[in-house]
C-alpha cells in the first residue's frame, strides 16, 4: 500500500512498512469490559479518512475504523465481511454484491448499498483529489466523475436497500478483490465532501474501533472499541497510537518496546540480530513473509533515468546478495521479480535479468549506452527514521564504485517523501516498497506501472502510485486482456508476460529484496498477536491475557 497510497506504500526498511504499534508493557489499562489498552507508535500519516488513506501509517487507522465488502486473510485469501455474496455476469463487466443487513456506523446511520455508493462517489469526485481513487477506474463513469464533468458515479446503483450493482467499463473477473482496499469503504451522510476536514480528522466509520476525539496531528490518535460493531467485536478497549518524530521513529519504537511503553515495534536495521536473539526465545519476535516488494523506483521520464539502459546500469551495479548478508544480516532475501512469492499462482523467479547477480561489466556497458558518465550526479531519495539509512548508503556506494557516479542522498520524512515523488520533474531514483492491498497480480502491475496509475493532475503532479511515470501501451493492453480473461491459469500467463516486459525489458523499476516483516510483540500480555496481510498488528483479533 504505499501506493501512493495504495497498495500500500510502506514506511519501514528492513521492517519495511511496519505500521509500528507501540503499547505500554506496564500500562495494561482495563476498560469497562475487562479489556486493555494497546499502545504503539507510527509517523504522521498522510490521511486516515478512506477517501485518501494510502500508506502504512494511515492505513493502520483506516482499516480499524472501517469495514468494507471484503478483507484479505493473512494467507492472502479473500474473506467476506459485509458482502454476503459477490457475483459477476458471464462477460465479467457487471458485478452484484449483496450486503449484510442491519449493520450501522458508529453514529447510528445504516450501512447499506447507498452508503457504499456514497463512499465510492466521494473518493472519485474531483474535489477530493484522492491519490487512491484510481483503484475504481474500471467502474463506468469514473472519468466523468473524476474530471468534474459529472457529480454522479454512473456505474453504481442500488437494486434494493442491500444490493449494490457495479457496471464496469471493461471486464474484470477479479474486481471483487479490489474492493478489499479501504478506498472502497462505505461512509455515512455526515462525511460530506472529500475535503471535509472535520471528518478527515475524525472519521465516523463502521469498523471494530472508533475515534476517541480527533487526530492530534504529530502527536497521537486514539481508538476505542466500537461496541455497536455488526461483526465480531474487538476484545481490547483502546488503542493509543503515538505519532513519533519521523527522523528517529524506528529507534523510538524499539526503545519504547524495551522500556515497556509499547507493545509492538519495528527495529533499527543494526539492532535486528540483537533483538532476534533476545526476544525470539521469549516468543516476542514475529516474522511474516508478506505480499510485498522492496525496490528502487526510477523516474522514467527525466534524465538521467529516462532510458532502459540507464536503469539497467543501476540495477546491474547493485550487489543485492552482499547487502542482504551484510546490512540485513541474512534477514532479507534478494528479489528477482516484482510479484511476490506469496502469489503462488503467478509468481515466477528470475524475471529481472539485471537483478540476479551484480555484473560490473554489464553495468558499465549499459551506462555507456545510456550516456551516463563518471562524475554525473544521481539523486537518491529515501524516507528517514525507518531504518533505511544503512542499506541506502550501501547501495549508493556500490553505484559510485561501479559506475563512478556521484550519488546525492536526499532523506525526507515519509509524508514529505511521498509528496516529493509526485512532483512534476521528479528525477533520479527513490527507495520504495509496495505491499499488496488485495491479492492479485494486478494490484502490483497496474498501480505501479500502468499509464492509468500515473493519474496526473492539471499541473503534472502524479496522483496515482506510478510515481516513476512508466508508460507503455503494449503493457497497458496486456493488463486489459488479463482482466477480461475468465480462466485463472490463462490470466496468470498474461500477467507473467506483462511483468517480463515492464520489469525486465524496460526495467521500469528495480527490484531489490523480498519483503519479510519482523516485529516485536508483547505476547506476555496479549494473545493472538499476528502481522496481518496489511503488515499491521491484527488489533481487532487480539485479546488481553
Amino acid at each position: 500500500m504505499r501506493g501512493v497510497k495504495s497498495a500500500k506504500w510502506v514506511v519501514g526498511a528492513i521492517v519495511v512498512a511496519m505500521a509500528a504499534t507501540a503499547c505500554g508493557g506496564n500500562n495494561n489499562d482495563s476498560g469497562g469490559k475487562g479489556g486493555a489498552t494497546f499502545r504503539l507508535g507510527i509517523t504522521e500519516p498522510v490521511a486516515i479518512d478512506p477517501v485518501n488513506s494510502q500508506e502504512s501509517e494511515g492505513g493502520l487507522v483506516t482499516h480499524n475504523l472501517f469495514t468494507g465488502l471484503y478483507r484479505v486473510n493473512t494467507d492472502g485469501t479473500l474473506k467476506p465481511m459485509l458482502a454476503t455474496s459477490g457475483t459477476a455476469n458471464d462477460k465479467g463487466d457487471e458485478w452484484t454484491f449483496e450486503i449484510k443487513k442491519d449493520t450501522k456506523f458508529s453514529n447510528g446511520e445504516p450501512v447499506n448499498a447507498e452508503a457504499f455508493i456514497r463512499g465510492w462517489t466521494r473518493a472519485v469526485a474531483k474535489s477530493s483529489a484522492s491519490d487512491v481513487a484510481y483503484h475504481m477506474n474500471e467502474i463506468d463513469g469514473f472519468k466523468d466523475l473524476n474530471s468534474g464533468k459529472s457529480d454522479k458515479f454512473s456505474g453504481l446503483s442500488a437494486a434494493g436497500e442491500y444490493t449494490l450493482k457495479v457496471k464496469l467499463s471493461k471486464p474484470d473477473f477479479e474486481f471483487n478483490k479490489r474492493t478489499a482496499h479501504s478506498v472502497f469503504s462505505p461512509v455515512p451522510k455526515v462525511a460530506g465532501a472529500g475535503d471535509n476536514k472535520s471528518f478527515n480528522d475524525a472519521p465516523i466509520g463502521n469498523g471494530p474501533f472508533k475515534m476517541e476525539g480527533s487526530w492530534q496531528h504529530n502527536q497521537k490518535i486514539t481508538l476505542v472499541r466500537n461496541d455497536d460493531y455488526g461483526l465480531d467485536k474487538a476484545k481490547i478497549d483502546k488503542v493509543e497510537i503515538s505519532i513519533l518524530n519521523p527522523s528517529s521513529s524506528v529507534t523510538l519504537e524499539y526503545k519504547g518496546f524495551e522500556s515497556g511503553q509499547f507493545d509492538w515495534a519495528r527495529m533499527p536495521t543494526p539492532q535486528m540480530p540483537v533483538a532476534k536473539a533476545k526476544y525470539e526465545p521469549q516468543k516476542e519476535w514475529l516474522k511474516y513473509d508478506s505480499s510485498g516488494i522492496n525496490y528502487v523506483q526510477a523516474f522514467n521520464t527525466e534524465s538521467p533515468m529516462n532510458s532502459a539502459d540507464a536503469r539497467k546500469a543501476i540495477s546491474y551495479a547493485i550487489d543485492r546478495e552482499q547487502i542482504a548478508k551484510g546490512v540485513f544480516q541474512g534477514l532479507y532475501e534478494p528479489a528477482t521479480a516484482l510479484l511476490p512469492p506469496t502469489f503462488k499462482d503467478v509468481y515466477k523467479p528470475d524475471v529481472c535479468s539485471s537483478c540476479m547477480k551484480q555484473d560490473k561489466d554489464k553495468a558499465k556497458q549499459y551506462a555507456e549506452k545510456a550516456g551516463l558518465k563518471p562524475g554525473d550526479t544521481l539523486d537518491f531519495g529515501y524516507n528517514t527514521g525507518a531504518g533505511h539509512e544503512e542499506w541506502v548508503q550501501a547501495v549508493a556506494k556500490q553505484i559510485e564504485d561501479v559506475l563512478g557516479l556521484k550519488v546525492k542522498l536526499n532523506g525526507l520524512p515519509f509524508k514529505e517523501a511521498l509528496a516529493k515523488q509526485q512532483e512534476k520533474g521528479a528525477k533520479g531514483i527513490w527507495r520504495s516498497a509496495w505491499s499488496a492491498d488485495y491479492p492479485t497480480a494486478d494490484n502490483f502491475l497496474s498501480p505501479l506501472l500502468s499509464t492509468d496509475g500515473i493519474n496526473p493532475d492539471a499541473n503534472g503532479k502524479a496522483l496515482g502510485d506510478n510515481r516513476g511515470r512508466y508508460s507503455n501501451p503494449k503493457f497497458d493492453e496486456m493488463l486489459v486482456k488479463a482482466r477480461e480473461t475468465k480462466d485463472a491459469g490463462e490470466r496468470a500467463k498474461i500477467y507473467n508476460e506483462a511483468e517480463k516486459l515492464a520489469v525486465d525489458e524496460d526495467q521500469a523499476l528495480i527490484p531489490l529484496w523480498k519483503r519479510s516483516q519482523y516485529r516485536l510483540a508483547n505476547t506476555k500480555k496479549f494473545d493472538g498477536l499476528e502481522i496481518n496481510f496489511q503488515e499491521e498488528p491484527n488489533l481487532a483479533e487480539i485479546s488481553p491475557k
